[in-house]
């Protein structure tokens, strides 16, 4: 930093931010403070429609026709932003304080090469050569480690993958050396393996350019792992401030002990230790509720006192550090109680084998030049290799693995949205793997369901969710009458928690989390075997996450479902899956129980994976390893092992073997399958990659 400014780098001040709309004054953010020191890093955590994205737009100074400051203050380096000219604000943005958005290509622009991109930064903030610039470009792309700079440079954006195109956004809010970088869900749409490569540069490049981060994310294990301090929202407000340590683990609100209830740490299980969902919904901003806005869902709730006031101040934890919290009754309740009313379930026990896959495999062909015309030469693209297992009523497989390895593909095959290749699918010891959709019967179609990842892209707009739900009914052929069918889809809405008036509401009407079990009853309409959800919970809040989580495994538990769940996020794995498949590049490298997986011996990537997942927890002790490089494509994978480029056991495997031959598939104890070339006293050393150190 070039000045000598050496007060916070961000204040801010009882801030309240209110959009205007022809009605009525909607307050987004209220009664706000939070501070940044120079080289802090701070994480903003919070759910869907808290207020956090309001806050970071707040400082940018960039709220729209509608939005505006109506109290408090936001200074920079001292200095009150809200009072500053449209000159000065143009000056402090891009060169002074930066942002990084959630999506990578909205920063980005499509039509320009990524140096003349980079290049702008200095040259118009800093008012460097051309030469100059192009130098720091070169630099900066190699500090966010991407392979052959020279060449990055020279590309379009479409040219680079996700987690590319991520670190350049990166590299371009570096590239003026800015004393505060506010970081807005960066890692959101990036794999697990990525995300955690990002965060450790994140981390690395704050320390390096000494620059001060404001982190947002409703990631708790991602701010654990990259924040200094933390700033926890609810409703508009903070409800919990203080150091990383004394918020996790001597939390002082009710929000707070919720939100982690709802997360699957290690040690939670779905039948003894189940995640306890928060009850009811957020409040919508006009509705607030008197008093402490999350009263009507906090377990200490006390009428007549914490709805009393208008508004609940924030108020100092005795002996912490900055610690402060928005809760009247903190210092009688006893946070180390054991939580009372915990429910158990009955363990399911797994039936007979509904499903069973023989060496499916699925490759796509297509024109060698794809973009430019094709020249009659065609490529094959593997998309699934030999995929072999089986799955019993009642039980839950996991599916893992990054993008590009081949999970939703497998699941277009056996939905029959795509025919197999080679090999067999067997349903009921019927095969299924040629018969497309259009051709399958009624009682197929409806035995095999599925749930998507984005509820928003699956319902249709312009129909009731009652009639969207009936209408499934009609297909599957359920029912004598539509009275019939309307009393079956009550039933359903029962089934997935949902009130029968939603029947009448449209799907604009209802929060993500809704719509997911709009979609949950849709696909159980006509009593599926198979349900395969993919990534189901992803899009929506930890504490929706729970709730749906919950549901799909009380319906599986009644209608004894098989469910195949895909996934990245390996602590709901870990949480409700009974057996795990790790899928890298349409292999599987690895299969067994969920205990098997997760702990060693584990295929590398396995371990990779293992290391990459954010924990929630100050407790957890982890290996962090790092993959170098991005997944090779599918159209043109290495030879021998599909890992091989990226493994860090690879020089333990004598005379090139794994540059040459696909491993052939290990069965170790207990019928755990790996698919790797290490000899047995390797996979006998390997430590485990999470610990949890000793109180």
């Amino acid at each position: 930093m070039t000045d000598d400014y050496d007060g916070p780098i961000l204040e801010i001040d009882d801030l309240s931010i209110s959009f205007f709309t022809r009605l009525r004054e909607i307050p987004a953010v209220m009664d706000f403070s939070v501070r940044v020191r120079p080289g802090e890093a701070v994480g903003l955590v919070g759910e869907s429609g808290c207020g956090k994205s309001t806050v970071a737009l707040g400082v940018m100074q960039d709220l729209g026709k509608n939005g505006r400051i109506v109290g408090g203050s936001i200074k920079f380096k001292g200095r009150n932003l809200n009072e500053m000219s449209q000159e000065e604000l143009r000056h402090i943005r891009g060169s002074e304080i930066a942002m990084i958005y959630q999506e990578p290509m909205a920063s980005l622009n499509p039509a320009m090469k990524i140096a003349k991109q980079l290049m702008e930064v200095p040259m118009i903030h800093k008012g460097v050569s051309k030469e100059e610039a192009y130098e720091r470009a070169l630099q900066v792309v190699t500090d966010v480690k991407l392979p052959d700079p020279k060449r990055i440079l020279d590309s379009y954006p479409h040219q680079l993958s996700g987690g590319q195109q991520q670190r350049i956004v990166i590299a371009l809010a570096l590239m003026a050396e800015p004393a505060l970088l506010i970081l807005d869900e960066p890692t959101t749409a990036l794999d697990v393996t990525v995300e955690a490569a990002v965060v450790q540069l994140v981390k690395e490049l704050g320390e390096k350019y000494g620059t001060s981060m404001l982190f947002i994310s409703h990631n708790l294990g991602l701010v654990l792992e990259t924040c200094d301090r933390i700033c926890v929202m609810y409703s508009g407000e903070a409800v919990e401030t203080g150091s990383i340590e004394d918020v996790f683990d001597k939390m002082q609100h009710p929000y707070t002990q919720a939100l982690f209830r709802s997360i699957p740490l290690p040690g939670a299980d779905k039948n003894a230790r189940p995640l306890v969902a928060i009850p009811g919904n957020f409040p919508l901003p006009h509705e607030r509720p008197p008093g402490c806005n999350f009263g009507p869902r906090c377990d200490y709730f006390e009428a007549g006192r914490c709805d009393a006031m208008d508004r609940i101040p924030m108020e100092d934890v005795p002996g912490d550090d900055r610690h402060r919290s928005r809760c009247l009754k903190f210092q009688e309740i006893d946070w180390n109680a054991p939580l009372v009313s915990t429910s158990t379930n009955e363990k399911a026990e797994p039936g007979k084998v509904v499903l069973k896959m023989d060496n499916l495999k699925k490759y796509y062909e297509v024109a060698a030049n794809a973009l430019f015309g094709s020249s009659g030469e065609k490529k094959v693209v593997k998309a699934n290799e030999t995929l072999s297992f089986e799955a019993r009523e009642s039980e839950t497989l996991a599916i893992v693995g990054e993008s590009g390895c081949g999970k939703s593909t497998f699941a277009k095959v056996l939905m029959g949205l795509e025919t197999a290749t080679d090999g067999q699918i067997l349903l009921d010891n019927r095969n299924i793997e040629s018969t497309p959709i259009e051709r399958r019967d009624t009682q197929t179609v409806a035995d095999v369901q599925m749930v998507f990842q984005n509820p928003f892209d699956t319902l249709n707009p312009s129909m009731t969710v009652g009639r969207q739900i009936m209408r499934a009914l009609e297909i599957f052929e359920h029912g004598n009458s539509d009275e019939d069918r309307r009393q079956e889809m009550l039933r359903l809405l029962d089934l997935v928690k949902l009130p029968r008036a939603f029947a009448e509401r449209m799907p604009r009407q209802l929060s993500g989390g809704q719509k997911q079990r709009v979609g949950i009853a849709r696909a159980f309409a006509g009593g599926a075997r198979i349900v395969v959800a993919d990534e189901p919970v992803s899009a929506l809040d930890v504490s929706v996450q729970a709730a749906v989580t919950d549901l799909l495994m009380e319906i599986q538990r009644e209608q004894k479902t098989t469910l195949l769940f895909i996934s990245h996020d390996l602590s709901i794995v870990r949480y409700l899956s009974d057996r795990v498949m790790v899928m890298y590049l349409g292999h599987v490298v690895e299969l067994g129980t969920t205990d098997q997986v997760f702990s060693p011996p584990y295929h590398p990537y396995t371990e990779a994976l293992l290391s990459a997942v954010p924990i929630a927890d100050t407790h957890v002790e982890k290996t962090h390893i790092v993959l170098e490089g991005d997944i090779p494509s599918a159209m043109n994978p290495p030879p021998g092992c599909p890992f091989q480029t990226r493994c860090r056991w690879k020089d333990k495997v004598p005379g090139g073997l794994c540059d040459k031959e696909v491993p052939p598939v290990r069965v170790m104890a207990d019928g755990h399958q790996i698919k790797c070339h290490l000899a047995d006293s390797e996979f006998d050393a390997m430590e485990p990659v999470i610990k949890i150190a000793a109180e």
